[in-house]
């Protein structure tokens, strides 16, 4: 997304509403861990060593190189960090008081604490200079099997699998950034059956993990940069000992997420405002031409389905009144499309949502440190600063009047492209300046009174976990995007483009994705629900909007198993002839998937296993027995699953089988 457009809002001053707080640009209720008197194991300290205890062992910190070992109870040992790369120069002398171990490194302005919480080892480093630090490097130990990120939905990768050490699968050689390059600043490797590693890092912001490949074997090593300027003068990870399941970091971030206070759960969103209990067993679609009329709402509900969010984008062309009363009538959702995050010279925008009132265009933009005006998305326009915006509504109101135009026709519903995916800005304006912590924190604010004070159904792009407390879905979280991608996406001759208006080809046109990207992306092998087993039960997460079910007919079965198993939405994109070709089938699915999700949606993720050892069969559960759903993407039946089908059993009933057509 980012194409698309922009409006206005009202005249009160926007508060942060049950958000998950951000401060310092640190995830979480405090800009640290916390160490109360009861949560301080007994630290030994030697004079280049220091031993912590921790959940399932102890870690072993080298105080001369950042090196960390773990010391399992049963006796393994493994690395769970090389040393640093470059040099830090001569350790301090270290200090141990109150259950927190403290030293330095003078050459390189380096101070860090060391402490167990919540049964992990916590190593916060502080400086006030501009440098940076490389640390942790995770995954050399030889015994390491697999690496688990959190790219879209999440992706669990063997570390010396020949084809994902290559250019050939895209990854070796990449870096993501902490707060924009993953949907959860965390990550985790597999050893064994019993053991592996959680590797969490609150201080986000500042932060890149890089993938690396050396003698064939992929690793990771993160760097993070202090700077003043930036806000980002603490950097913190926190390390833990898993039983090396390939979902075991995440859960170990959900842990630390709920101790944190930083969860709100879909039940807590219902009860606050009952209309999100409507996404509750329903598709997404994005709507076009007859779709988005009364008479497409009809025929939705003449196919059966019975539960629907329906978006529109922001065109000339927005569901009436009419349309928009009769789909609240039949159970459905209806939102539009809106971004707060281009604006544009008004007399040549190449959409409505980035046409602003004046001055915005163009003294609301993000300016960079060479005092020129950041260009937006695409080359458009620039990025709009929400520093600026933030200053501006208390008199000029654009964000609550542009809201109220957007919904006159009584959509209850909204989607906020961009503001949730964790695109950050540094803004050097002198008119507005702001650092990526601050613009974290206005978007939480503006995003959290759409939903609080608004009672609007909010969603947004490739929601980041910090953003789950003021929203209530998610689009493209689901997808564990490959950056050429983004290429392909480019070439409007084999991708589509935006003609024709009522069926733009770029959502309605059909593509064979190249098999390394469709290998990285969509092979069942390689996917495992770590966004699921955070947030399962407070984000509804789909696929990206342009990603439609039907766009990659070669992969519609798999994604659609995948939806099944992981409880999440299809996202479609709907005109006429979309529904003469697919809605009986359309239908089908959602007709299945429906009492799943209502059985499940406010439920967490609870379990997640292959079944067998080539990865092609996998378990899901969720809450305390809910709902168990398997999926066999292999060729071959599985104890009585036929190939390309899913079993699921809710409440311990009847098991519902599901063997979807491809497209």
């Amino acid at each position: 997304m980012g194409t698309r457009k922009i409006r206005k809002t009202r005249k009160k001053v926007i508060a942060l509403s049950g958000a998950l707080a951000v401060v310092g640009g640190v995830i979480g209720t405090a800009a640290a861990f916390g160490t109360g008197a009861q949560d301080r194991p007994r630290i030994e300290a030697s004079k280049d060593r220091l031993t912590v205890p921790v959940s399932g062992g102890r870690a072993v910190v080298d105080l001369t190189s950042l090196a960390v070992r773990a010391r399992a109870d049963d006796g393994r040992s493994w690395q769970l960090s090389a040393p640093a790369t470059g040099s830090l120069g001569p350790a301090g002398r270290v200090s141990v008081h109150g259950g927190r171990a403290t030293w330095g490194y003078a050459r390189q302005g380096l101070t860090v604490t060391a402490s167990t919480s919540g049964g992990r080892l916590v190593v916060s480093v502080h400086s006030d200079r501009r440098t940076t630090l490389n640390w942790p490097v995770t995954g050399t130990d030889p015994a390491t099997r697999e690496l688990q990120i959190p790219r879209g939905e999440g992706l669990s990768v063997p570390v010396a699998d020949q084809w994902w050490n290559s250019a050939s699968a895209g990854l070796a050689g990449t870096e993501a950034g902490m707060s924009d390059g993953l949907t959860m600043p965390f990550w985790g490797t597999s050893m064994s059956a019993e053991h592996g590693a959680s590797y969490l890092v609150p201080s986000d912001i500042g932060t890149t993990l890089k993938f690396v490949s050396a003698r064939g074997r992929l690793h990771t090593e993160t760097e993070h940069r202090f700077s003043p300027q930036e806000s980002t003068t603490d950097y913190t990870v926190a390390f833990a000992l898993t039983d090396g399941s390939p979902v075991a970091a995440a859960r170990d971030y959900r842990a630390w997420l709920q101790d944190h206070g930083g969860i709100t759960t879909l039940r807590e969103k219902i009860a606050r405002n009952p209309e999100v209990g409507k996404l509750v067993g329903a598709f997404h679609a994005y709507t076009w031409g007859q779709a988005r009329t009364s008479e497409g709402v009809r025929r939705l509900r003449q196919l059966g389905v019975d539960r629907m969010w329906i978006g529109y984008d922001a065109d000339d062309s927005p569901m009436d009144r009419a349309a928009v009363s009769l789909a609240e009538r039949s159970g459905y959702l209806v939102g539009p499309y809106d971004s707060w995050a281009n604006a544009q010279d008004p007399a040549s925008a190449d959409t409505s949502v980035s046409k602003w009132p004046a001055p915005v265009w163009q003294d609301a933009c993000v300016h960079g440190a060479d005092g020129k005006i950041v260009t937006g998305f695409g080359g458009r326009g620039c990025y709009v600063s929400s520093e600026a915006l933030r200053r501006a509504e208390p008199s000029r109101h654009y964000l609550a009047d542009r809201t109220r135009e957007m919904t006159a026709n009584g959509a209850t519903s909204y989607f906020l492209d961009v503001d949730a995916a964790g695109e950050l800005f540094t803004d050097r304006s002198p008119a507005h300046p702001m650092t990526q912590a601050q613009d974290r924190r206005n978007r939480l604010a503006r995003m959290g009174w759409l939903s609080g004070d608004r009672k609007l159904v909010l969603g947004s792009e490739s929601a980041g976990s910090w953003a789950n407390g003021v929203l209530s879905f998610s689009h493209g979280s689901g997808t564990p995007v490959d950056d050429r991608l983004w290429k392909l996406e480019r070439d409007r001759t084999a991708w589509g483009g935006y003609a024709p208006a009522g069926a733009p080809a770029i959502f309605f046109k059909p593509v064979r994705l190249p098999a390394d990207v469709a290998k990285a992306m969509y092979d069942p092998r390689y996917r495992v629900p770590l966004y699921q087993t955070v947030l399962h039960d407070s984000v509804i997460s789909t696929e990206r909007w342009e990603l439609s079910w039907s766009k990659l007919p070669d992969q519609s079965r798999t994604r659609a198993l995948l939806a099944m198993l992981y409880n999440v939405p299809l996202n479609l994109v709907l005109d006429k002839s979309e529904l003469d070709r697919h809605g009986a089938q359309i239908a089908e699915l959602q007709k299945y998937f429906g009492p799943l999700h209502k059985a499940a949606a406010t439920r967490p993720m609870t379990g997640f296993r292959w079944l067998t050892p080539d990865h092609l069969v996998q378990r899901t559960t969720f809450g305390d027995g809910a709902l168990t759903v398997t999926a066999n993407f292999s060729t071959t039946s599985y104890k009585g699953l036929p190939a390309g089908c899913s079993d699921a059993v809710v409440d311990g009933g009847k098991v519902r089988r599901l063997c979807p057509k491809g497209l």
